[in-house]
């Protein structure tokens, strides 16, 4: 995180002797990123953090995947992967199905009703977009509510679980799992970390944890996703800890998880189509996430508001559909639930009825997350389940 904030009672200077009002010693956690040497916070436990009485094989969700080859673009209907009905009986972490994904970024889908397991990833940062529902993400860190549109960024490593409210209906959560840390670009950022005033997006649109959990209870279990020989470079363990990891009094830092939602980013338009990058709003380490949003498009006479067609020479390129009505792909067979996949080497671009009849628009109506990555995308099981498998010809107008 660019900024400090501070939760709950601290010492005054660290890592010294601190007492709760009972007078019993807390335990000091420091997590940090890149060993020392970056963002970090510093928690005061209850308990001893590492206090664990079991250590078992945790399978977990099927991260196997199929090459796109032979190479084609493709389109995956998302909302075919779950039955709403069955949403409380589904688990945001363990029935989580993963859609495309390569070494350095996994993305699935998962639509759920009820309280999820306590989770850990420690292969990377996670980047939750929340296409629909809302609730509550508890965290070591403290509770933080989460709505329809908002991005949740989790450290690497934060245990946690969501939440979801079950009188606004099922939560529909699209998560991006990196390898690495989720950042915001760094070309917004000054020097010291803070954000800039060219950035689309300021300190003041990022939620943190407002107060600590201080939940009681033992013998509680932990679901961890980390690194190892499995499909993807990705296995599990279940932990099982003496006392609850919820038992932070207080924590500063640097370090933490938080909430941002779409409606805080102000797109940038300009007098012809813009590029990609103005639309990104977070980076890891080979990959970018953008969002297309509501906005006023160029206003140059002559201007052609949708895209060009463009080789993605260095990435494939992953668009999330999530509102609205996407100019660009009319008359493709793509609507709210879909996702596209356009990979390097294939050239892409509007629907070709798209372009003129975009001619003189004022303003578009379209709500998409992309990703884009700098290493090819294989297709997950749950990816391979919705791919309709007509998209790849709709430029030549062969399909309905």
């Amino acid at each position: 995180m660019p900024y400090y904030r501070q939760v709950g009672p601290v010492p005054r200077q660290r890592h010294t002797r601190f007492r709760d009002d009972d007078g019993a010693l807390l335990f000091e956690e420091l997590m940090g990123e890149e060993g020392f040497s970056s963002d970090s916070s510093l928690l005061y436990h209850r308990h001893v953090p590492s206090a664990i009485v079991a250590s078992e094989v945790w399978e977990v969700p099927d991260q196997s995947t199929t090459p796109n080859h032979p190479l084609k673009p493709r389109h995956l209907t998302l909302h075919d992967l779950f039955d709403d009905a069955a949403a409380g009986e589904t688990d945001a972490v363990t029935d989580r199905r993963l859609v495309l994904g390569n070494g350095d970024v996994r993305i699935g889908y998962v639509v759920t009703g009820r309280p999820s397991r306590y989770y850990r990833n420690a292969i990377g940062d996670e980047c939750v977009y929340v296409e629909a529902g809302s609730g509550t993400l508890e965290t070591v860190f403290g509770a933080l509510a989460y709505r329809a549109g908002d991005y949740v960024v989790i450290p690497r490593a934060t245990t946690h679980r969501w939440v979801p409210d079950a009188t606004d209906g099922p939560s529909r959560l699209y998560p991006i799992e990196a390898n690495s840390h989720v950042t915001p670009p760094k070309r917004y950022l000054s020097r010291f970390g803070q954000l800039l005033e060219h950035a689309p997006f300021c300190e003041r649109d990022l939620h943190g944890p407002q107060e600590n959990l201080l939940v009681e209870g033992t013998d509680v279990e932990v679901l961890v996703k980390h690194r190892g020989n499995g499909p993807g470079g990705v296995v599990g363990t279940r932990f099982v800890y003496a006392d609850h990891p919820f038992d932070v009094v207080g924590w500063d830092g640097c370090l933490y998880p938080y909430t941002f939602n779409i409606e805080d980013y102000m797109p940038i338009t300009g007098k012809v189509h813009q590029p990609p990058p103005v639309h990104q709003v977070f980076e890891g380490t080979n990959f970018v996430i953008c969002n297309f949003l509501p906005r006023k498009v160029d206003y140059h006479p002559l201007a052609v508001p949708v895209p060009y067609y463009h080789s993605n020479v260095d990435s494939d390129e992953v668009m999330f559909y999530v509102g609205g009505d996407y100019e660009a792909r009319k008359g493709s067979g793509i609507d709210v639930g879909s996702i596209s996949l356009h990979p390097g080497g294939h050239a892409h671009g509007p629907q070709p009825a798209a372009i003129e009849a975009s001619f003189g628009a004022e303003s578009f109506d379209e709500s998409a997350v992309m990703v884009d990555t700098f290493r090819p995308l294989e297709l997950g099981e749950g990816g391979t389940a919705v791919d309709d498998g007509r998209y790849a010809w709709v430029w030549a107008g062969r399909q309905a």
